[in-house]
């Protein structure tokens, strides 16, 4: 089988990064292990205990807490939800990042202040951190980067006039000067901002309890599932802690009733993914493989919103990614599954708003 990985030294950290690209089978791929503070490393093939169970899987759960400073995570939640880093102070981060919509926004693809539609779906902001790689093309590979990408691009704002924003605010000059050696600076306000983001970690959902060794956390139809999401070759892309982000795949490996990229965009553009960074002919119609962390919570799906239930999702890469018809009971059976990987958020359950509800 023909694949390029290449490791490297990650950006931030000193943590390793493994960036694997597959132009063929997914079923045919070796299986990764151990999320993004973990290198290669082989799966075992004997048994363990229940205690043990996480040891044996393809996915690791994520840590209970954050382990970031505190001052530092206020400071980044509070610039997250400022609409001062919009040039018009018409909207902020979490304008696109909502809780109560899994860290994502609800729409097929993103909108700005004014109501112009971009070109994809928004990613959830949860476990973010826990990625290699950011946007749908992987065009930044820090947080940090990611934060400046948009508040530049999408934001329209610039840093001369930001800062004076900012420095306008006497609380801001208190609170960047308590945390930051230098106070309040463009690498402050990033840092900030960035260390908020690693610390929207979602723990415990049931899954993550069932790798812990409980395994009465999930039903025997949800672990059915889970055993179809392996058997299937699901979990070649999506493994490591975050089940998923860390790796790109071509979206439409196999026929289906249209390729999936074609006229995927507003206006029936071509959408061509990391092709549009790299210039790589093998990049076209590659893009960053998501997280289905919480992935009960993030519909529509795919990064052109394309799929609006996880039902629709499940069957769609079934097809096009691994070759395969499934049947309504398969379907049913994995997303069973997807649904247990729901975490909490500061001690308390992610949940969709109920009908009525604000959203």
């Amino acid at each position: 089988m023909n694949s390029r990985r290449v490791v490297e030294p990650r950006p931030s950290g000193g943590r390793w990064r493994l960036a694997l690209w597959f132009p063929g089978l997914l079923g045919a791929i070796g299986l990764l292990a151990g999320g993004a503070s973990s290198a290669w490393s082989a799966l075992p093939s004997v048994p363990h205990t229940e205690a043990d169970i996480s040891i044996s899987e393809p996915i690791a759960p994520l840590p209970l807490a954050s382990s970031e400073n505190p001052a530092k995570v206020t400071l980044g939640e509070r610039l997250f939800g400022d609409v001062r880093l919009s040039r018009d102070r018409s909207m902020s981060c979490a304008t696109c990042h909502l809780f109560d919509r899994g860290g994502a926004d609800g729409l097929p693809v993103a909108r700005r202040a004014d109501g112009t539609l971009l070109s994809r779906n928004t990613p959830t902001v949860f476990n973010a951190g826990f990625n290699y790689f950011f946007n749908w093309d992987g065009s930044t590979e820090t947080l940090e980067a990611h934060a400046e990408r948009l508040m530049l691009n999408l934001m329209d704002s610039d840093w001369p006039d930001l800062l004076e924003r900012l420095k306008g605010d006497s609380s801001y000059i208190a609170a960047f000067g308590a945390a930051y050696p230098d106070g309040l600076t463009k690498a402050s306000v990033l840092d900030a901002m960035a260390t908020y983001e690693r610390s929207l970690v979602t723990p415990n959902s049931r899954f993550d309890q069932y790798l812990r060794g409980r395994r009465e956390a999930l039903t025997e139809e949800e672990r059915r599932g889970y055993r179809l999401f392996k058997s299937y070759g699901c979990v070649a892309c999506h493994q490591g802690m975050n089940i998923g982000g860390n790796m790109f795949q071509r979206f439409g490996i196999f026929p289906y009733s249209r390729a999936p990229a074609d006229g995927d965009k507003p206006g029936g553009q071509v959408d061509f993914g990391r092709f549009q960074v790299t210039q790589v002919e093998r990049d076209r119609h590659v893009f960053r493989v998501p997280s289905l962390r919480n992935v009960a919570l993030t519909a529509p799906y795919f990064h052109n919103g394309q799929a609006a239930t996880l039902e629709s999702a499940v069957d769609t890469m079934a097809q096009v990614q691994l070759g395969k018809t499934l049947t309504s009971e398969e379907v049913g059976l994995i997303v069973r599954f997807l649904h247990t990987l729901t975490g909490e958020y500061r001690g308390r359950p992610l949940a969709v708003p109920a009908p009525g509800e604000p959203q």
